[in-house]
């Protein structure tokens, strides 16, 4: 056991001296931290000011073990480890997964990814830089990695992990009013071809992830988000039909049974059941998850989204659909609001929504309705015209 050190007095005030890392020393006549180096011989290294905060000392101590603590990757990496994120809900988690994935991923001119930078170097300006060069091609998640990096750096600054909040008062870009909504006849066009392809051996040319067709039929039939697919269980099924929990504030309902939406359910049931056949411990799980990953766990945001972007990339190439009418699985739930039957309280109930704003945004059917005025006889005006 390390010798506990002695009070020193010239320490600054702001160091709780009992919380030290082991092999860090303070040089009282020039006022800075320094720690020892033994190869080639023993000499002294400088580590940092008199300014610095225990955190940093730390940090400093652990970058020289080999540990990169400095980086924006390893705070990202404490926030995942906290009680604060994990008592947050299993969406907002698997965003946060996602945008992390975003920044690991995003090379930056130096070479290494954003997350491998010094979170202390991060500025204002070069978190705005990221945002506007994801929303050329993805507005909507470069709002979402700019969110995630605000929770981050603000937990980390009341943590002591950082300094301030660079996220913070950073503007989110403008997210195109584009719901990307399928013709109906080309929807079914498409599922049918993901329903086809999806029998195809995984990984050869021209193939679709298998369980595609029947998420992209039950988010149109229920009008659902694929978050909200995705965390269907056993339990939302009922005698009536599939029991919607819904996100963004919008109503639970249950939508009826019909033949295509009982179909969907069961084929994801019994292809579930085919991967749970060599994982005993998943089959004993009291979360019983519809679709499911090759694996047999919940499936991913990020495994959803990719076999997406496949499906669509294989639809073009097949001819199905031309680049321009490409479409989010999110469009489905434009097409399902706008073909429910019905008026515009039928629509918002079966929607689940509670704004009727949110119902004209889904709602893409064109109204039909009288002319305005009274019918006019022209016969009878073309007779007093005459006279």
């Amino acid at each position: 056991m390390p010798r506990q050190r002695k009070h020193n007095p010239l320490i600054p005030k702001h160091i709780d001296q009992r919380k030290l890392p082991v092999g860090i020393y303070w040089d009282n006549r020039d006022s800075y931290w320094y720690t020892i180096i033994r190869e080639p011989k023993p000499h002294r290294q400088r580590v940092a000011g008199a300014d610095a905060l225990l955190s940093e000392l730390h940090s400093e101590m652990e970058q020289a073990r080999g540990i990169d603590t400095r980086s924006l990757d390893w705070l990202c990496g404490l926030f995942a480890e906290s009680l604060e994120y994990k008592s947050l809900s299993v969406a907002t988690r698997d965003d946060y997964d996602y945008c992390r994935l975003a920044l690991q991923n995003y090379k930056t001119k130096i070479g290494i990814s954003f997350a491998e930078l010094d979170r202390r170097k991060i500025t204002k300006p070069l978190i705005r830089r990221l945002m506007d060069d994801i929303a050329k091609t993805h507005p909507s998640k470069a709002n979402h990695v700019k969110r995630y990096l605000s929770v981050v750096f603000g937990w980390g600054d009341e943590r002591d992990h950082c300094r301030g909040n660079p996220a913070a008062g950073v503007k989110q870009v403008k997210e195109k009013a584009d719901h990307r909504m399928p013709e109906h006849d080309v929807s079914r066009a498409v599922i049918k071809l993901l329903r086809e392809r999806g029998t195809m051996p995984s990984r050869r040319k021209g193939s679709v992830a298998p369980y595609v067709w029947a998420v992209a039929e039950i988010a149109y039939r229920c009008r659902m988000r694929g978050v909200e697919v995705r965390k269907l269980t056993d339990s939302n099924a009922t005698d009536t039909g599939v029991r919607v929990n819904r996100v963004k504030g919008s109503r639970d309902n249950v939508t009826e049974w019909c033949p295509e939406l009982r179909e969907a359910w069961n084929w994801l049931v019994a292809r579930r059941a085919q991967i749970w056949l060599k994982k005993p411990a998943l089959r004993a799980r009291a979360m019983r998850p519809i679709v499911v990953s090759e694996d047999g766990a919940a499936l991913s945001k990020s495994a959803l989204n990719s076999a997406w972007r496949r499906a669509m990339a294989v639809a073009i190439e097949a001819g199905v659909i031309d680049t321009e009418e490409r479409f989010g699985l999110h469009g489905l739930k434009h097409r399902g609001v706008t073909d429910t039957p019905g008026n515009w309280a039928d629509k918002k109930q079966a929607s689940g929504h509670v704004e009727d704003s949110m119902v004209h945004l889904y709602d893409h059917e064109v109204p039909v309705v009288p002319a305005a005025g009274k019918p006019v006889d022209l016969r009878n005006d073309l007779r007093k015209d005459k006279k």
